[in-house]
């Protein structure tokens, strides 16, 4: 699912609610405007179920939808307030958008120019095997040419040749799936200070709609812990659950000893005092702009780092063939001189 898409269908629902439009024929005209895919399956299914007279919370479970949306929407629905629940919603997946692309962009170039130095790898690989190397080092040395220390050391890398490719394809893979599956995504790359101040962030905003719709916090937290994929994290917002339930009042008490949530998140959330509502929407504001600073300083070191990483691949693998005539420029030599 697209969070923009998703964004600008939220707003542009409630303001058809604000209108006076009905639910189900909202729904209806948004899906028609929407292009094929998921998400307009799952919302034209919701809409038929209404019309039925299906429950909201009925026909909103079985549905393949965010469970903070789903939670949201049903809360909006109990409160009266639709619209306005739609409306944070919207925003809460704009800034989500707007974190991850630029998270994503800054995962695509290494991609691609791990990419690049893979296919280069391999091709040198291919052509060393089966077009040069069978007979390269024969040709040569029946000649009695004494072979040159850079050729040496080229014939020596090259007999393992192959282990070059295998890595780089690896390490392709393994970000390939960094990207793109969320679960590896939440376990590894929550080490990266961009990517952990973008889930702290998701955490406060998530916790601080719940709140201001009216759940109480220890079912706010909750949620939060089901949505989360990191271990870390999960257990944080499990043991914030434990002393909610034993009676613990103070959210400095609360979120004491985190192991992944950092402290001044706790600092920030508690300074707010009673209000915890506002203390998480501070601290998601506060975790949100870190992250996309992060973001901005990480997109300007890594395209230099991995242009000169490509550079480095792409020089090596020229050394190595260049070396490879070394000994037909040094049997040239010979025979000028003879």
């Amino acid at each position: 699912m697209k969070h923009d898409e998703f964004a600008f269908f939220n707003q542009q629902l409630a303001a058809m609610l604000r209108d006076g439009i009905p639910l189900e024929g909202a729904l209806r005209r948004l899906c028609q405007e929407m292009q094929q895919g998921t998400l307009r399956d799952e919302l034209q299914t919701l809409e038929g179920d209404l019309a039925k007279g299906v429950p909201m919370a009925e026909a909103l479970a079985p549905r393949r939808l965010p469970e903070l949306y789903k939670r949201m929407i049903v809360v909006g629905v109990k409160g009266g307030d639709l619209p306005g629940a739609l409306t944070m919603l919207a925003d809460y997946f704009q800034r989500q958008n707007q974190v991850w692309t630029r998270l994503r962009s800054m995962m695509t170039y290494p991609i691609i120019v791990m990419f690049v130095a893979f296919v280069i790898s391999l091709l040198l690989a291919f052509m060393w095997t089966c077009v040069i190397g069978p007979s390269f080092k024969d040709m040569f040395g029946g000649m009695g040419i004494r072979m040159p220390g850079a050729t040496i050391f080229a014939f020596e890398t090259l007999n393992a040749i192959w282990a070059f490719p295998v890595a780089l394809g690896i390490l392709f893979t393994v970000m390939l799936m960094a990207l793109a599956m969320p679960t590896i995504r939440g376990k590894y790359l929550l080490r990266l200070p961009a990517f952990k101040e973008a889930t702290v962030a998701r955490i406060a905003s998530s916790i601080n709609l719940l709140l201001k719709n009216g759940v109480n916090l220890p079912d706010a937290v909750g949620l939060a812990g089901k949505l989360e994929t990191n271990p870390g994290i999960v257990d944080d917002l499990k043991k914030w659950e434990r002393n909610l339930a034993a009676g613990t009042a103070r959210f400095s008490e609360v979120a004491a000893g985190n192991k992944v949530i950092p402290p001044m998140f706790t600092w920030i959330v508690a300074g707010a005092g009673e209000n915890l509502a506002e203390g998480f929407k501070r601290a998601a504001e506060v975790y949100h702009s870190r992250a996309l600073y992060r973001t901005e300083v990480a997109l300007f070191s890594v395209l230099p780092v991995a242009s000169l990483f490509l550079g480095a691949v792409v020089i090596s693998q020229a050394f190595l063939v260049i070396s490879m005539f070394l000994p037909l420029i040094a049997m040239i030599n010979n025979l000028s001189g003879s």
